[in-house]
């Protein structure tokens, strides 16, 4: 759900109406402190605002009222335990526990800059454990089949979204681009002959990213089949009507590919960008410079693919080595 960002102070508790007037202000404060200062994402302000939510509900019943600055300010790290075990009785699973908690620790810590409540009771209380599980990347030959218009061409749809399609799935792939980023590209930024992309990533950062020719042949083969004129400044990938493309439409696309292609569910789009850094690796690609091509912040997020490529190698050790049968 989206908050709007309410002119009069008046107003302002009605975007949290679980909440008193006072505490209600300060969440709406926060909100807008995520977003102009620190430039979270529309996704990241969404799921925070609906964690806080979860909470100054359970608050509600909790404390038996709304819950006000005062009330917020005198929380032990007990009452975070309860709501966390509730959530966990409900079925929330421990990855969305962490984000929730992460949620209410940076609410917690604007109140204290504010100088109207305390964090401690948030810091003291520990994050969920979560399993570390391995990205799941998807076989090269079979990526790159996803990127061929021909293996969708019994589909009866127009040509021009079918080279739409394959060309997004081509950026996933050849560019190791999240499909946030490959949609929020314009059309200005596939200038005839381009070899590189500027890509906004989380956080509003900006990277730059080199295409490989048969990526950038596949977007100019889309771009000529397009029924649409684009302006400079308009998306460079549009849907049916023109207007900006929906990951939905990517995602679905992806879904009916796994179904021909006979790849499990963990065949996304995500799972393609998973595949970029992993066949990267396995060919020799350093580790350093495939941090700056997916725009991980930390080092620790890339070194994951190690692991990854490592258990493939020990597949092939086990399934074709002779020491390894006896």
């Amino acid at each position: 759900m989206s908050v709007e960002v309410l002119p009069k102070d008046s107003e302002r508790n009605l975007a949290f109406p679980q909440a008193a007037a006072d505490l209600a202000g300060q969440a709406q404060d926060w909100i807008r402190h995520l977003t102009a200062q620190r430039r979270a994402s529309p996704l990241t302000v969404d799921a925070y605002t609906r964690d806080l939510t979860q909470f100054l509900l359970f608050l509600t019943e909790h404390l038996g009222d709304r819950p006000d600055l005062a009330a917020f300010a005198e929380l032990k790290p007990a009452d975070l335990r309860a709501f966390m075990a509730k959530r966990r009785a409900a079925g929330i699973e421990s990855r969305s526990l962490m984000r929730a908690l992460a949620a209410l620790r940076s609410f917690a810590r604007h109140l204290e800059r504010e100088g109207v409540g305390k964090a401690a009771a948030f810091i003291a209380v520990r994050s969920p454990k979560v399993a570390r599980s391995l990205p799941k990347p998807i076989p090269a030959e079979a990526a790159l089949d996803m990127i061929d218009v021909e293996t969708r061409a019994g589909e009866g749809r127009e040509p021009w979204i079918l080279a739409r399609d394959a060309a997004v799935i081509g950026l996933l792939y050849g560019a190791g681009l999240r499909i946030s980023e490959a949609l929020g590209l314009k059309r200005h930024d596939a200038s005839k002959g381009f070899d590189s992309l500027t890509v906004i990533g989380k956080g509003a950062k900006t990277r730059s990213v080199p295409v490989i020719e048969p990526v950038a042949r596949g977007i100019e083969a889309y771009l000529q089949l397009c029924p649409y004129t684009l302006k400079q400044d308009s998306p460079l990938f549009v849907g049916t009507r023109g207007g900006q493309l929906s990951p939905r439409i990517i995602q679905l696309t992806v879904e009916r590919l796994r179904g021909a292609l006979g790849l499990p569910d963990t065949a996304t789009p995500h799972a393609l960008r998973h595949s970029f850094a992993t066949h990267l690796l396995a060919r020799g690609g350093d580790l350093r410079s495939i941090q700056e091509l997916l725009g991980h912040a930390s080092l620790s997020t890339t070194q994951v693919y190690t692991a990854v490529d490592g258990a493939r190698l020990l597949d092939a050790w086990r399934s074709a080595h002779p020491r390894a049968r006896g």
